[in-house]
């Protein structure tokens, strides 16, 4: 009788698959409408330069809320369809919990007379 191959993968680790699942986590759209408001954006486009950042933070599209290494590689990601998409979508108002309560039929309750 011959050992079972063990199988490879985050399959039982429940501490691992959340791992995997949350290192590419990015901002919510309603973060990013917030950050594109002229007073944040300001505070985004001139941030201090941090070490632990790619491109020491100096190269940031607020859009899609990531970090490149240089004006080349954030130049080639605003020409490209992903970027498009991202600030086509942030330009949209977000819903907010009233339009979800709204859409549930739960809607504002009327006042007593």
């Amino acid at each position: 009788m011959t050992r079972m191959r063990r199988k490879k993968g985050f399959t039982k680790s429940k501490h691992l698959q959340k791992a995997r699942w949350t290192s590419k986590r990015t901002k919510d759209q309603d973060q990013i409408h917030d950050d594109l408001k002229p007073e944040n954006a300001e505070k985004i486009k001139h941030q201090k330069r941090d070490d632990e950042l790619p491109g020491l933070g100096q190269f940031y599209c607020i859009h899609c809320a990531r970090y490149f290494i240089n004006q080349e590689h954030l130049d080639k990601h605003i020409a490209s369809k992903l970027h498009r998409r991202r600030a086509k979508q942030a330009e949209a108002e977000p819903y907010t919990q009233r339009d979800a309560e709204a859409a549930a039929g739960m809607g504002a309750p009327e006042k007593a007379i």
